[in-house]
């Protein structure tokens, strides 16, 4: 790994973490196995509700995949102590409750994307996918899976 720290990027942002949350059914927060932590989905903190294209514009889910992103990395930070043990971001996957019309579901995903990059720099770079969802939990507008890699 390199000298690059993620904790100090957050400093240097004025990212402050929210409390990891805790997940919404019977489940485990995240599961890291081989090297690789698999984090459950989280949907923006404040929790709104609604869809895309119907009671929010993109980029308002721009603004809640990078609250999603937060939750993500508040569960991270929890289990390994420091985002300096992220070795790696493998893989988000933005799954968008928006009406049937809206076509902008990769533009909102950018918000998460965009978050990792600007914590993690080279390292944050990831494959990723993005669905458009009838619905979802508790009527998020977005909810994240996510995989990186990590040493314990």
């Amino acid at each position: 790994m390199s000298d690059y720290s993620a904790e100090q990027r957050l400093q240097e942002l004025n990212i402050v973490l929210p409390e990891a949350s805790q997940p919404a059914a019977k489940y485990s927060n995240y599961v890291i196995v081989n090297g690789l932590m698999f984090v459950s989905g989280k949907g923006p903190s404040g929790h709104p509700k609604g869809k895309l294209g119907i009671e929010y514009t993109t980029e308002e889910g721009y603004d809640f995949a990078r609250l999603a992103g937060l939750e993500v990395l508040a569960v991270v930070k929890s289990a390994l102590g420091s985002l300096d043990k992220v070795i790696r971001v493998v893989k988000i996957q933005g799954f968008v409750n928006a009406g049937a019309e809206f076509e902008e579901h990769h533009k909102v995903l950018n918000g998460c994307t965009d978050l990792f990059l600007d914590v993690f720099g080279e390292r944050g770079s990831h494959a990723r996918s993005v669905f458009g969802a009838v619905s979802v939990r508790e009527n998020l507008p977005i909810i994240i899976d996510s995989i990186f890699q990590v040493t314990e």
